[in-house]
């Protein structure tokens, strides 16, 4: 799609209070006895405003316990560096929670320290019983991070000597990698980099939702990672109209777009254990400006159709009143509106998956 070709299409189609105490968190209709205990795990991430709030909950232990009171199957969490007897506290934790253990981990920048420091993540990792950890290769979005095609090929490169430093250190500690797709990576972009790498020990963490963001459809995004997979961030999305392109949140399982039965079954028959763990971030929704000139600016070779069939999803499926905006709430009610979207997730995957 050429700078001219593009303008023409955007033109013409823009013209078509005291806080709740972890032990006080009230059992909400959603919530009941929070048991049998839910086939998803929980990320971390899910409780980024609560985290804020009560930073303890970013113990590992301590979000084990938080996770299992939920009813979560297992965690997705920050395990960094810890003393053995440390990591051996947390390995005895989960397993007498019978929780699974998954980490997230920093990649390596190239200097001596941030290998050792990745390394030492690694070794924390496996003391802790993970064998798998999940890896965000760009903090930000790609359409907000960068201006010029030259600085996402530039990144291209790090990622790629990125993952060439990790990819030995985490087949010695017997660790697989789950590379996020974070709007940062289109689906053919991943699948080229992990073609370049082509180890066991460098998979993809499937979000299902995160390439929407990138104009690319749902579905199809989850359809070509699946059997690269080693771990996912289930979630749904929501979407609304904006004058640039659309606007994007999470929301409870089953409140959005994404067809999940079908998502996890396409997931399952690729990876049969699969772990899927509950993305389920309360937060205003992102801005995705695709009839914007600099959202292009790194994307030049995508199908002018492709943004075509992202809009008219949105159209399709936007949703009948705006998306809620959650900065506008009190703290306490914000608290509360986060738990309440987990507990739902939850109770609508009890019903769906076994």
């Amino acid at each position: 799609m050429t700078s001219c070709d593009r303008r023409h299409f955007l033109v013409t189609v823009s013209s078509l209070p005291v806080l709740p105490t972890l032990a006080a968190s009230p059992a909400s209709a959603t919530s009941g006895a929070i048991t049998p205990r839910c086939p998803l795990g929980l990320l971390l991430y899910s409780y980024g405003l609560r985290v804020k709030a009560e930073p303890e909950l970013a113990n590992p232990e301590k979000f084990l316990e938080f996770a299992h009171s939920r009813g979560a199957a297992g965690v997705q969490i920050p395990l960094r560096q810890k003393t053995a007897a440390e990591a051996a506290s947390i390995r005895r934790k989960a397993e007498q929670l019978g929780l699974y253990l998954e980490g997230i981990i920093s990649p390596p920048k190239p200097t001596r320290e941030e290998t050792d420091r990745f390394s030492a993540e690694l070794a924390t990792a496996a003391a802790c019983g993970a064998t798998v950890l999940r890896m965000v290769l760009l903090g930000g979005r790609r359409y907000e991070v960068f201006t010029r095609a030259e600085e996402f090929s530039e990144f291209l490169q790090n990622a790629r000597k990125a993952l060439q430093t990790a990819e030995p250190l985490a087949r010695k500690h017997n660790l697989r990698l789950g590379i996020e797709n974070h709007k940062d990576f289109r689906t053919d972009e991943l699948l080229d980099l992990l073609a370049t790498i082509s180890s066991q020990a460098i998979g993809v963490c499937v979000d299902l939702g995160n390439n929407l963001a990138l104009v690319e459809n749902p579905a199809k995004t989850i359809a070509a990672l699946a059997p690269h997979a080693v771990t996912v961030h289930l979630k749904d999305i929501a979407v609304e109209r904006t004058s640039e392109g659309f606007a994007m949140a999470e929301v409870p399982l089953g409140e959005g777009l994404i067809d999940l039965a079908e998502a996890v079954a396409v997931l399952r028959r690729a990876q049969p254990t699969i772990r899927l763990n509950l993305e389920m971030i309360t937060r205003d929704p992102l801005q995705i400006p695709c009839l914007s000139e600099r959202y292009w600016a790194t994307m030049g070779k995508v199908p002018a159709r492709e943004l075509a069939q992202t809009l008219a999803l949105v159209e399709r499926r936007a949703v009948k009143t705006p998306l809620s905006r959650i900065t506008a709430l009190p703290q306490a009610e914000q608290l509360q509106r986060e738990d309440d979207n987990v507990l739902r997730s939850f109770a609508y995957a009890r019903k769906l998956w076994k």
